[in-house]
């Protein structure tokens, strides 16, 4: 494929995709290693009651307003899941499955009893996402990367999982240590006079502005695989923190950049005439990666 084709046509799902697995990957290495693994798939579903309300006070169906309704429901329920298990002293996957199904039913509840019923809301897209489609119309070529005209044709979904990005990568080098002791030891981390709960409460915030970044443009499916696979299998591989950050963005990259070029070309190379899903496929990749992983990482007897 030449430049003229694969600028406006590929290059940015690629870029997009890229950043939302790494966006997911850099906060799951936390979630895995504090057994919150599937705080990310609650993040992911709860966003209903919040695209319900946005359209409830916008009357449209506007990305950004659903968005940010999206965002307000994911923070609510990574604070309502918090406070159970803080406070209910109940396990967190007990208090996952309560604040998933009532935010669930809830949205689900507002549908019926509003106009939003007659509205299509794309299941496919929310879990499939919409990243083939965020293609760049306004590119020529590799030198449209210096045009100013050009560059303001961006898909807008780029500037924001970039932004997210920054954002994490940022917030991870300023609480670093805090956030390491305490997510190995919350006893030790709280003699030393750390918040502990303030610590947990912000890394599902960060984690649910990764997802709600990424949920619009890769939908639920990356967004869930990206949680768990890279870090899980970037665990098999050290037991080292810095180094398992380290092969978690390494593995998000490879499932992106495979997985969207096996979804273009796979087919074509096995005799089919059609390209799948690049959601799935970079979530099936990464799935095999965790496998690989699990065979022959160095790990695989330790980590139980």
């Amino acid at each position: 494929m030449s430049g003229s084709e694969f600028v406006p046509l590929s290059l940015t799902p690629l870029i997009i995709g890229c950043l939302a697995a790494v966006a997911c990957a850099l906060p799951g290495n936390f979630l895995i290693l504090r057994r919150q693994a599937l705080i990310g798939d609650a993040i992911s579903h709860v966003v209903l009651p919040g695209i319900v309300v946005a359209f409830l006070l916008t009357g449209a169906i506007s990305a950004t307003a659903m968005m940010l309704g999206a965002a307000v429901a994911a923070v609510t329920a990574v604070a309502m899941i918090e406070g159970i298990r803080c406070f209910g002293r109940i396990e967190a996957g007990a208090a996952m499955g309560v604040v998933f199904t009532a935010m669930f039913a809830g949205g689900v509840l507002l549908l019926e009893l509003s106009d939003t019923s007659g509205v299509h809301l794309d299941v496919e897209h929310a879990l499939y996402g919409n990243l083939e489609s965020l293609i760049w119309l306004d590119a020529t070529g590799w030198g449209s990367l210096l045009e100013i005209d050009a560059l303001k044709g961006l898909p807008p979904e780029l500037f924001r999982i970039a932004a997210v990005v920054v954002i994490i990568i940022t917030l991870l080098a300023v609480f670093w240590r805090p956030l390491a002791i305490s997510t190995f030891d919350e006893g030790f981390a709280a003699t030393l006079g750390l918040p502990v709960t303030v610590i947990s409460l912000g890394l599902v915030i960060a984690s649910a502005l990764a997802a709600v970044a990424a949920f619009d443009a890769v939908g639920s499916i990356i967004v869930i695989a990206m949680f768990i696979c890279p870090p899980a299998a970037a665990h098999l591989m050290t037991n080292r923190l810095g180094a398992q950050i380290a092969w978690s963005v390494g593995f998000a990259l490879a499932s992106a950049i495979v997985g969207f070029v096996l979804a273009g070309y796979g087919p074509l190379w096995i005799g089919g005439t059609d390209a799948v899903s690049a959601a799935g496929m970079i979530a099936t990749v990464s799935g095999v990666i965790l496998a690989i992983t699990a065979v022959a990482g160095p790990r695989r007897r330790a980590v139980t």
